[in-house]
Order: structure tokens, then sequence, then C-alpha cells
């Protein structure tokens, strides 16, 4: 068996070490098999989503989810970078077994997170009451927002908590805070408040609760993996594990807000143009809302694998183990593509009875989801890049998350005006395909890492087979039964093609 030459971690040489690669590989598909989980168990928010729909209609939907656009933009400011950051803090005390520095830094991120989260939302809901005016929001957002924002502390908790579980690669707790509390309190919340009558900011409230409640457990589970531990009292120590927590922290938080204001961008731009862009109404925009939580179900196979690959990751480069993060983030590209090229087909081929479900009014958002499906799928790809640059130089990241915002920002402020809601989808997807040529380039410039076609074309070529006939049924068979036979068709010359490949490949997670 070979061994890895270690090297610098910018222009690693050497041979892989192929059992090195397959434990790495076998952490990855057990990591993601309980993430998998996570986000089978969070989807019962769906729940929630499609009752507001169908119980307060798109326009109150539309107004939710451009306050909770924003609030997932403005909870940024209060988490500061700290749920990645202590991932990767934990991750390397983790790897040299200094326990007592890993409970120090657990108590530093909760405190420092839940503090400025606090102080954010409490300042930013006067701001917006007395700059609400100069705002152009439509009153019924203002009153949303203001609400909402008192949701910041219990994400701030849970997402830091989480980080830390995630850092010693305990997986299984987010699916009890994130996929089972938040989901189950955030739906019984609501119809509860329905049930008595509490109609005006229902859906608020109940994500209120819904987020603290997952703080609440998340902070519990990750707290219980340090009963144990002695605590560090040493102010000098403290003080030197804060500054270099922050440091490490600041370039991320930076990244992370934008990033989230790239992916939130539309429906915070569709808010300030209701009524002053083609068919921009709080009731299409509500539309859009179902069209981008079901399209978003495409990046969160991104987090069945992105939790555990970020501390794997971090402690091969951590030991200059560059060609064997490169064969792990190769093989794990596979995986990615074997699973989202299926369903952003689906999305896109059979569009129109998905989003019936939420009523008739929603089928008029059929070609946006065919977009964002796309725009998904290429985020929840490229994101595995933001990782590896993450645990290395956070610095890169935020460069090309400035050139995308950029480029986000200008293509929304001329696309939406002109094309409506079209146009936001449109501006959703740009920015994304930018991020992914970014991240490329630094991972083969920066980093050396060559790029293993011998690893992506496999599902590519399948799509691409697959794809023809597809098309062909949608255009001969009309309407529904159209759209059914085409993902059928996809579906069964793409399964075949997979299963053909997962025998000869033995290392396929599926």
């Amino acid at each position: 068996m070979s061994v890895i030459e270690r090297t610098t971690p910018d222009h690693p040489s050497g041979p892989v070490d192929p059992q090195r690669v397959d434990t790495s590989a076998a952490e990855l598909k057990r990591g993601a098999f309980v993430n998998m989980l996570t986000l089978i168990a969070s989807n019962f928010r769906s729940i929630f989503t499609f009752l507001v729909a169908r119980v307060l209609g798109p326009a109150a939907l539309g107004t939710f989810s451009v306050a909770w656009a924003t609030i997932d933009l403005l909870s940024k400011i209060g988490i500061f970078g700290l749920d990645d950051a202590i991932t990767t803090f934990i991750a390397r005390t983790e790897a040299v077994g200094d326990k007592a520095r890993a409970r120090t830094l657990f108590r530093l991120a909760i405190a420092l997170g839940f503090t400025q989260s606090v102080v954010a939302a409490g300042a930013l809901s006067l701001a917006i009451r007395i700059w609400q005016h100069q705002l152009c929001l439509q009153p019924e957002v203002v009153s949303s927002l203001t609400l909402v924002l008192w949701a910041m502390p219990g994400i701030a908790l849970f997402r830091i908590s989480t980080g830390v579980s995630r850092g010693l690669k305990i997986m299984r707790h987010e699916t009890y805070s994130r996929g089972l509390t938040e989901s189950l309190v955030t739906t019984l919340a609501f119809v509860t408040l329905i049930a008595l009558g509490l109609r005006r900011f229902g859906p608020e409230i109940s994500a209120i609760l819904g987020s603290s409640a997952a703080g609440a457990v998340a902070l519990g589970l990750a707290s219980s993996r340090f009963q144990s531990v002695p605590v560090n009292l040493q102010g000098a120590s403290i003080f030197r594990e804060a500054r270099a927590l922050l440091n490490f922290a600041a370039p991320i938080a930076v990244y992370q807000f934008l990033n989230v204001f790239i992916l939130r961008l539309d429906f915070i731009m569709l808010g300030f143009f209701v009524g002053r862009a083609p068919g921009v109404t709080l009731a299409t925009v509500g539309i859009y809302g179902v069209v981008i939580g079901v399209a978003g179900g495409l990046r969160k196979v991104n987090h069945a694998f992105n939790p555990i690959f970020a501390p794997v990751v971090a402690g091969l480069t951590a030991g200059g183990d560059q060609h064997q993060a490169a064969a792990t983030y190769a093989r794990l590209a596979q995986w990615m593509l074997w699973i989202l090229l299926p369903i952003a087909a689906i999305l896109t081929l059979a569009g129109e009875p998905i989003l019936m479900i939420y009523g008739p009014a929603f089928r008029q958002g059929t070609v946006w989801l065919a977009i964002t499906a796309v725009a998904c799928a290429t985020d929840a790809f490229v994101g595995f890049g933001e990782t590896v640059i993450m645990v290395q130089r956070p610095r890169l990241n935020l460069v090309n998350s400035m050139i995308s915002c950029a480029i986000a920002f200008a293509a929304n402020l001329w696309l939406i005006p002109r094309y409506g809601v079209l146009g936001a989808a449109i501006g959703l997807l740009i920015p994304f395909v930018v991020q992914g040529v970014l991240r490329f380039l630094v991972l083969r410039v920066v980093f050396g890492w060559p790029t293993q076609w011998n690893n992506l074309l496999p599902p590519i070529i399948a799509a691409t087979l697959a794809l023809g006939p597809a098309i062909l049924c949608r255009l001969i068979i009309a309407g529904m039964a159209g759209q059914f036979t085409a993902a059928a068709a996809f579906l069964a010359i793409f399964g075949a093609a997979w299963q053909y490949h997962r025998m000869r490949d033995s290392t396929m997670i599926l």
C-alpha cells in the first residue's frame, strides 16, 4: 500500500492512499445517511408552507416569505460566521484530543452568537419602524418583518450548536433539533393559532416558536457532549480563544451574508417591486415562495453531505493531505450528480402537477420552477467547493462572494422591473453559475486540484442519454400525462445507467 507524501497545502504532490480515501468515504456515507434522515424529517416543515398557502392564501404566504427571506439574511449579522467557524475549530481540537479547549470554544461561540443576535434583533426592529417609509415596503411586510426578527436568537442557538455537533462528527443531533423539533413545533403552533382565531400573525409567531424550540434542543444536545469535561477558567486563555475564533469567523461572516444575500435577493427585491413591476403582487410572490421551497429541496441534498464533509476535509487538509482531500471531494461530487440530476429533471419536466398540490393558482409558477431547479442544483453542487476553501483560506470565499453578489444585484435590478417574477428566477441562476466558475478556478489554480472527469462524466452522460427521450415524450404527449410520461422516461433510462455504473463501482453511496 502506498503512503501519502506530506506536502504544502497549496501544491500537493504524491500518490493517493486508497485505504485512507475509503476511510473518508465511509465517514461520508455514515454521516450522509444520518443527514438524509434529518432532511426527510425537516420536510415536515413543508406541511407548514402548505397550510399557510391553503388556509391563508398566496398573498399571506408572499408576505411571510419576504419577511422570512429577510430574516434569513439579517440573522447572519448576529451569528457572525460562528456556525461554520466553530465546526472547523472543534474538528481541529478533536483531532488532537483537547476536550477542555473544545468546551471553551463551544461556550464562547454560544455566548457571542446569542448576545449579538438579541442586540441585532432589537436594533433592527427599531430601525425598521423608524425608516419604514424610506424602505418602500408594504405595511403588511413591515409588520411581519418586525415581529419575525425575534426568531434570530433561536436561529443563532440552533446554527452554532449544530456547528459544534458537526465538528464532533455527530450528525444525528440536527435530526432531533431541526428535523423533528422545528418542523413539528412550527406546524403545530400554526394549527393551534388558526384554531384560536389568531390568523393575522400566525405564520410569524409559529416560525419564532419553531426556531426557539430548535435552538433549545440543539443547545442541550451539544452541551451533553461536554458534561464531563472540566471548564477552562483562565481569563487570558479565554480572551485569546475568543479573538482567534472571531478573527477566523470574520471573513466567513461576510461571505455568508453575501451568499444569503444572493440566495434571498430575489425575494427581497420582489418585495420592493410589488405593484411596480410586471405581474409582481404579494400573491405572485407567494407563488414564487412555493416554487423556491420546492426547488430548494435540491439545495438540501448538499446539506446531507456538507455537515460531515466539512470536518473530514478540515482534518485532511490540516495534515497537508491535499490529494486525499481532492480524491474525497471528487467522489462526493459524483454522488451529488447522481442525486441532483434526476430530481432537477423531475421538477423541470413535471413541475405543473407538483405545484397544483398547493392550489390551482400555483400552476403559473411552472416555468419559474424549471429555472430555479437548475439554479438550486447548481448551488448545491458547487457548495462543496466553498467548504474546501473555507477550511483553508476563507478570505478567498469572501472575494468570490463579493463578485457574485455584485452580479446578482445588477442582474435582479435589471431583470425584475422588466420581466417580473421570471426575471427574479433568472437572477437567481446567474450568480450561482458565476460562483461555480470562481470556486472551480480556486480549486484548480490555487490549491492545484485536478478536474477528475472520470468521476463526473458517468452521471452527466446518463442524464444526457435520458434527456432526449424525455423531451420527445413531453413534446408528443399533451398535458399532465405528457409531463408524467417524460419524467418516467428520464428516470427509467437514468436509473438503468446508474445501476450499470453501481455494479462497476463499489464505492457508490447507494
